[in-house]
């Protein structure tokens, strides 16, 4: 008989019960948020200091202008025209701000636009992680890539034309840091350490722990890393997933269950509750969904097999419904994203030591040949709302009934058919 590990909740009863009060404590903090938003509208102005996150030139506007997107001291991410020349590498500054009603509660804890004016550039002086960017930049020529690298290790905003170009190809979620790249991480940091650990371990200290040892060294490493990225909200939230996977993995409970998913689902939500929101936290969440639905119906499956082909395929596949209910841009490029992944679990530690090297250039033609491969037309193809409710619903009911996640898989393969070779 096959020992396994216990469940977070040990009843099914303990499981709402912790969901409720983790309702309760978001509703409060919901309040709470709706009462500094009626104030936020009511006054006709503030003075701000905020980050600059991205700015957008708009040259072919009605009135050329800039967007900004900033990150204010006070917590508020929003964007904001500016019809006065400012230059590229701004950092921070000091705006006015002209709020109204028509910045509604839900924009109000997400994003939202606001007239305002630039009244300072505040100038900063060059941090360590700047100086990383610049050597990154500095080993590159074309502009793509000089915009690629940045983004994909500290989170810097992506030019136009490369956001395009990664559309078209499916690899978005590549490029933006998340939870996949912390992943990566962990395993590079986790198995080069255990190579070094583990005879020591044999000899020296066989009584120690290699999980809370080496895990302990890789929660450090990522925390500075995430902080390197300055704070990035997304990286921020998969690493708290990751700490929290840890700390299951230490207590010997089950880490792969959807009361697990659950669980960290409605924390995130407590402490951002903005996440309610949030697309790309839901994206993540679906994705994270169907890798424990594969594993849930085939236990006995070959691994190898499992992580190779049935995550990778399944997981493709199972979230073309999902993206297509609000994103409707499709192009047969989008298959490519699937090798791409493999290849990506390589390719983005190697391209850091490169870097580190100052060999970062070794792989640009590679990069060009992929960006100019695929054309940039896509065709608009979105799944009726009525239709993805009912295939969440089936997904929800795959968790007990294997015909329904049967059903599941044979929706979302049919679906993906369509879209890559009829429309």
């Amino acid at each position: 008989m096959k020992l396994t590990k216990p469940q977070i909740f040990p009843t099914t009863k303990s499981f709402w019960l912790a969901m409720a009060i983790l309702a309760a404590i978001l509703i409060a903090r919901l309040f709470y948020l709706y009462i500094g938003y009626k104030e936020f509208i009511t006054k006709p102005f503030y003075f701000i200091y905020g980050n600059v996150l991205s700015m957008e030139l708009k040259p072919d506007a009605t009135y050329p202008h800039t967007l900004l997107k900033i990150q204010s001291d006070d917590g508020f991410e929003f964007y904001t025209k500016s019809y006065t020349k400012l230059p590229q590498d701004i950092k921070r500054i000091r705006l006015q701000i002209f709020p109204n009603e028509k910045i509604n509660f839900p924009k109000y804890i997400s994003t939202f636009f606001v007239n305002g004016k630039v009244k300072e550039i505040v100038q900063t002086e060059k941090t360590f992680r700047d100086e990383i960017v610049f050597g990154i930049i500095s080993q590159h020529t074309n502009k793509n890539i000089k915009s690629l690298y940045p983004a994909m290790f500290f989170n810097t905003p992506v030019d136009k034309d490369l956001r395009d170009t990664v559309i078209v190809l499916g690899i978005s979620h590549l490029i933006a840091l998340s939870g996949f790249n912390l992943s990566i991480l962990w395993g590079v940091i986790y198995g080069v350490l255990w190579l070094i650990y583990r005879p020591l371990q044999q000899r020296y200290f066989p009584y120690r722990y290699a999980l809370f040892d080496l895990g302990l060294v890789a929660i450090i490493f990522l925390g500075v890393y995430v902080y390197m990225t300055d704070f990035s909200p997304s990286l921020i939230r998969a690493y708290l997933m990751v700490v929290m996977g840890w700390a299951i993995l230490l207590a010997g409970l089950e880490l792969v269950s959807f009361s697990f998913l659950a669980l960290v689902g409605a924390l995130l939500l407590v402490v951002f509750p903005s996440l309610i929101l949030s697309l790309s936290f839901w994206f993540s969440m679906a994705g994270v969904f169907y890798i424990f639905l594969i594993l849930h119906y085939n236990k006995e499956t070959n691994k190898h097999l499992i992580a190779w082909l049935f995550i990778p395929l399944g997981v493709f596949a199972f979230m073309q419904p999902m993206v297509h209910g609000f994103f409707g841009a499709t192009s047969v490029y989008q298959l490519l994203s699937i090798p791409l992944e493999f290849l990506y679990i390589i390719f983005y530690p190697a391209t850091m030591a490169l870097h580190f090297f100052g060999f970062g250039g070794v792989l640009d033609n590679a990069l060009l040949a992929l960006f100019a491969f695929p054309p940039q037309e896509t065709t608009e193809s979105l799944l009726p709302w009525w239709a993805l409710g009912g295939y969440i619903a089936i997904g929800f009911g795959a968790i007990q009934y294997k015909y329904l996640f049967l059903a599941l898989c044979a929706i979302s393969l049919g679906y993906s058919i369509y879209l890559f070779t009829f429309v």
